[in-house]
């Protein structure tokens, strides 16, 4: 098969994460092409020789009515050369211009995370629900997104692909450069932004001044913050720190199904995270982590239960690297995939 991939931004994210996983294990078998817009170009590093590669300058996050018709042209333009037997829409706004663009009968979209189109952008629901009989299947990444799409009254064609990675690649001279009075290091990974949520991030890490908290993401400097935080900045293959952590958190708003849950849980770390989208389907209360509420009491409870008992830290661990293995590898996301091609 020849199979169009397209997505908003060109940088590195969760949805840009699916976006190269998916394209490099599909170019073993197939003709695979990737189409992106603005941003600083980091997903482009990522992907293999093999897939090629489409820069569309003018597809962008933020609405405009000269750049958004030009993208519309530049798909037609790109359809005719490639006459793709497969469109995999991705994101949002690169859902909405290629559904307008491409054939109905050709055309997947993946919902990364709907919540932030359900709560965060809700004057949009209607024209989704417009939109979905324009494509031929719609994608959520967890359960609990498919269940919410169709609540919505969007209910054409809905299937559920979880989200899938490689094994995490580590190297032997990792380090956090921290200062050695800590007892254990819990890591975050996200940008920083309103719902990712670093205030709930550092309150927690107040109650707990034991620990060391280390924020992955941040693409500006943070000036106030408990002495036992430390923002690193935007590091290209965050998730390899894991392997220097003790336990993984995320203090988020909303989700879809994090990737950077999935790199702690595939390297073998205990997971704290909030109880919002699809998170709660991999991060399975007492076996590999907890979901809580957004407070930082909520939060600090369970990671000082957790890392406070050596036993308990190791069960977890091992109980987060089999569910990983079972349920959310690379290939299982494939496999998903190309049955709904397929059909």
């Amino acid at each position: 098969m020849r199979i169009l991939q397209v997505i908003t931004l060109s940088e590195l994210g969760g949805a840009q994460t699916v976006v190269v996983n998916l394209a490099n294990k599909l170019s073993e078998n197939h003709e695979v092409i990737v189409v992106a817009g603005e941003g600083d170009g980091k997903m482009w590093q990522m992907l293999l020789p093999e897939v090629k590669q489409e820069h569309c300058r003018h597809l962008k996050r933020a609405l405009s009515p000269v750049d958004d018709m030009l993208t519309l042209f530049y798909f037609r333009k790109l359809y005719r050369k490639y006459h793709p037997d497969i469109i995999h829409l991705h994101s949002s706004k690169a859902g909405m211009l290629g559904r307008m663009a491409f054939p109905a009968k050709k055309t997947v979209y993946t919902v990364h995370g709907f919540d932030s189109i359900r709560l965060a952008h809700r004057k949009f629901l209607p024209v989704e629900r417009l939109m979905q009989y324009a494509c031929k299947a719609i994608v959520g990444v967890s359960r609990y997104d498919a269940r919410n799409l169709k609540a919505e009254k969007i209910t054409h064609h809905v299937h559920c692909v979880y989200n899938g990675i490689c094994p995490v690649k580590t190297d032997e001279d990792l380090s956090f450069r921290l200062p050695k009075q800590y007892d254990k290091i819990v890591l975050c990974i996200a940008r920083l932004s309103p719902p990712k949520n670093s205030k709930l991030f550092m309150e927690i890490a107040a109650l707990l001044p034991g620990y060391a908290f280390v924020w992955i993401g941040n693409q500006q400097n943070v000036e106030e913050h408990p002495n036992n935080v430390y923002f690193l900045g935007n590091i290209p293959d965050a998730g390899k720190y894991n392997s220097i952590a003790d336990l993984f958190i995320l203090t988020s708003n909303y989700e879809g199904l994090p990737m950077v849950i999935l790199e702690a849980m595939s390297m073998g770390k205990p997971v704290v995270a909030s109880d919002v989208g699809g998170i709660s389907e991999i991060v399975i209360d007492g076996e590999n982590g907890y979901m809580v509420e957004n407070t930082p009491h909520a939060f600090a409870e369970k990671i000082s239960y957790i890392l406070e008992d050596e036993k308990v830290s190791r069960l977890f661990a091992e109980k987060a690297q089999c569910h990983f293995v079972e349920r959310l590898t690379v290939d299982k996301m494939v496999e998903g995939y190309l049955e709904i091609y397929a059909s």
